[in-house]
Parts: C-alpha cells; structure tokens; sequence
C-alpha cells in the first residue's frame, strides 16, 4: 500500500466533527474553517503512548522489548501513522509529498554536516 493510498483509507474512518463552511458570516465570508483541535492533541497523545511503552520496558525489563511489548508498539505506531495522514489530509497534503519532503530535508541537512542539532533551520 502506497503512503498516498493509506491516507485515503485512513481519512474514510475520520469520525469527529468535520471542517466546517460558512458562507455570509456577518459582514465577512468565510469559506472555510477547519478544526485541527482533536487530532492535533490526539497526535500528541498517540505519541506520547509510544514514548509510555518505550519508558515501561525500561523500568520494567531493563530495557528489553519482549514480543508482546513490540506488537503493542506497533499499534500505537499505527495510531500516529492515522493522525499523521489526517492532518496531513485537513491540510491538502498528500502523505507522499509530506514523505518526500523531509528526506530533502534531512539529506540536505546531511550534506551539510548539521543532522545534530537544533532549530527548524539549521
């Protein structure tokens, strides 16, 4: 399955309150206004899960990620990967372009020796 094709899929379970058009408001018209609270913060918190597994097996096992440990990874990895695509869908990306981007961004900071770091513009 390509990312383009997953993004598709994926957004036909998008089930929260949808973008929302209004026409006329006020004296102002407003075409459009989307609301990327929810799998915005989701994101975040889908992330944060996988961080929660990653911190347990450290407590817990030293480090060691057992099989069943790993599968619950993968779940939540798969979590991400959905809110990931729905932003990237409310914003009008395709997941491939999305993709594509930041390996330029990553090989040209490659190329230039600033992989390590910080800031958005190094």
């Amino acid at each position: 399955m390509s990312p383009n094709e997953y993004q598709e899929q994926a957004h036909s379970f998008s089930f929260y309150e949808k973008p929302v058009c209004y026409e006329g408001f006020g004296s102002k018209t407003i075409t459009h206004v989307l609301d990327y609270t929810y799998p915005a913060m989701a994101l975040a918190e889908e992330a944060g899960e996988v961080a929660g597994k990653f911190a347990k097996a450290v407590r817990d096992e030293s480090g060691y990620i057992s099989d069943e440990r790993r599968e619950a990874i993968k779940k939540e990895l798969g979590d991400v990967c959905w809110f990931v695509a729905e932003l990237s869908t409310l914003l009008g990306f395709k997941l491939e372009d999305v993709m594509q981007h930041n390996i330029e961004k990553l090989t040209d900071r490659k190329n230039r020796g600033v992989l390590s770091g910080s800031g958005d513009n190094r």
